[in-house]
């Protein structure tokens, strides 16, 4: 059996209802969803410092739902540009730009709006002026050839049926010896065909 997604598969409805689901938790944080969210949980389980949490605002850190830690795969050093697929509301981010600094770049892509918007407003509340957030999919980035340092990205090509072309854009975006700090989620079986159909499953 083939690993890939099946190609009927609608990725477009795919992305329609991850895209409703990351809404909702913009708008509702601690509202009933499968997975942990918050700035308490990212320190407990996840390894980031709660303290440095707390600077960034409380909206940010609310409708965090990553499951893993990139910034602990390795440094992110000052004056690098950096790049965060699928941002969110902009923790990984926020974090990240603090390292690279004033004279550096981090940039954020995410397909949905609310999370755009969320990633935006936050950077603007404390003064980071080295952060974009653009919208776009991981299988088509809105970001230069060769021009990243380093990639990170919290459990969300897991998300992406085509993995292969998004990790073809990560090739692409990074600069020679560029770097990837993944964090997701890795399944050790083979799902069967009418579970990788299954959409419900694939958001949820």
């Amino acid at each position: 059996m083939a690993i890939a997604c099946p190609v009927d598969l609608d990725t477009q409805q795919l992305r329609s209802e991850v895209s409703k689901i990351y809404s909702r938790v913009v708008a509702d944080p601690d509202g009933e969803f499968h997975f942990h969210r918050g700035p308490a949980y990212a320190a407990e389980f996840l390894g980031y410092n709660s303290e440095e949490l707390a600077t960034l605002p409380a909206e940010t850190t609310a409708a965090f739902a990553g499951m893993g830690n990139p910034h602990r795969i390795g440094s992110i050093r000052a004056g690098e540009t950096v790049l965060d697929i699928g941002c969110g509301a902009g923790m990984d981010l926020l974090l990240a730009a603090r390292q690279v600094g004033p004279t550096g770049r981090a940039i954020g892509v995410d397909m949905t709006d609310s999370m755009v918007e969320r990633a935006r407003s936050s950077a603007r509340a404390i003064g980071l002026a080295q952060v974009e957030v653009r919208k776009g999919d991981a299988t088509s980035l809105p970001v230069e050839s060769a021009s990243v340092d380093v990639v990170i990205s919290n459990s969300v090509l897991n998300l992406v049926p085509e993995k292969e072309r998004a990790f073809d854009e990560i090739v692409r975006v990074l600069k020679p010896g560029g770097r990837l700090h993944l964090a997701d989620i890795l399944l050790d079986v083979e799902l069967s065909e009418d579970t990788r159909r299954d959409i419900d499953l694939w958001t949820g």
